[in-house]
């Protein structure tokens, strides 16, 4: 299958820059020329951020402000002449996969979901979605994708606030992925879905699938009926070759505030190959405009009415000796719910 001359740069170390709109470092990728011949400005790509800053210059764009440069249909109409071959994932150590998942006392994420969860409930999920502990960046939290069939593709590094349990963007996106850290050589990335190793254990449950890991583990508590999966982005893993896993389901899409056209799209891909592929539109349909801008997805509903675990954590955080008086009598909090 042949490519266009024009693509995004793959990721590398170092290769994201600076977004010429929203400013925010590393999360800006480049148009590259796959015959090396035309070098773009800075300005000419992609930004990862794809709800709030929604920039995007395309080779079109550029060619189109800048006619006297080239005919830019001359150059879409060139194809790679030897496109790469179809190489076959490369794995993780599973050792190292299952090493990582302990010290969640200093996982900042865990923190935040123990206050909203409880702790027993908090290590379940984690436990259940294989969710891992890193040293990078002080402590952060791995979400490993683990394909159906039990293979470690890779894991997603994330910084979060255990204070309010929002991702560390500033003053940079704090990403990155277990290969890149490994520095693995001759290593083939391609991604499943996170939460996929929960299908070989339930083969008939109904799927559902949203944008972030996050979303996904508290979904999972909330709405246990379905298996929640997590394609990592607005687009991520959702491509024909890793939709082949939901063969045979019954899955929902769930898309953030402002991806609902987007992921409708993805109906094609499903609908072939799925019982039944629905899209949900909840969401979309009461939120309020303050809400649709920030872009908020089923987590933040999910979350904005308090769990017993929330209000315990405000009264200690009103008066710390009831933390005291909890550990001295060993007490537990019991969810009537």
């Amino acid at each position: 299958m042949s490519e266009y001359r024009f693509s995004l740069q793959k990721y590398k170390r170092g290769s994201k820059l600076s977004c010429p709109k929203c400013g925010k470092k590393q999360c800006f990728v480049k148009y590259i020329d796959s015959q090396g011949k035309i070098t773009f400005p800075d300005y000419v790509g992609r930004c990862d951020h794809e709800q709030s800053c929604k920039y995007h210059y395309t080779p079109l764009d550029y060619f189109n402000d800048n006619p006297t440069l080239m005919n830019y249909s001359k150059y879409n109409s060139t194809k790679v002449s030897n496109p790469k071959p179809c190489l076959s994932p490369s794995f993780i150590d599973k050792e190292l996969m299952e090493r990582s998942l302990t010290n969640y006392p200093m996982n900042p994420l865990y923190i935040y979901l123990s206050g909203v969860l409880g702790k027993d409930e908090t290590s379940r999920i984690f436990q259940l979605y294989h969710v891992g502990t890193s040293k990078k960046w002080g402590c952060s939290t791995v979400y490993w994708q683990i394909d159906w069939q039990g293979n470690v593709r890779t894991g997603k590094i994330m910084l979060y606030d255990r204070t309010t349990g929002h991702r560390i963007k500033e003053p940079r996106s704090y990403v990155s992925w277990v290969h890149t850290e490994l520095n693995l050589q001759e290593y083939h990335l391609k991604q499943c879905f996170f939460g996929e190793h929960l299908l070989s254990k339930n083969p008939t449950q109904s799927v559902a699938i949203v944008e972030s890991e996050k979303s996904a583990l508290i979904a999972a508590h909330y709405m246990p009926d379905f298996i929640w999966l997590a394609t990592g982005g607005m687009h991520g893993c959702f491509k024909a070759d890793a939709v082949n896993a939901l063969k045979g389901r019954s899955v929902m899409l769930c898309p953030d505030l402002g991806a609902k056209d987007v992921w409708k799209t993805k109906l094609d891909l499903l609908s072939p190959i799925c019982t039944k592929a629905i899209l949900s539109d909840s969401l979309e349909q009461y939120a309020t405009d303050e809400q649709r801008k920030s872009g908020l997805d089923i987590a933040d509903f999910l979350l904005m009415t308090d769990t017993p675990a929330m209000i315990l954590q405000k009264m200690i955080k009103r008066n710390p000796n009831l933390q005291t008086l909890i550990d001295c009598l060993h007490l537990e909090l019991v969810d009537s719910s």
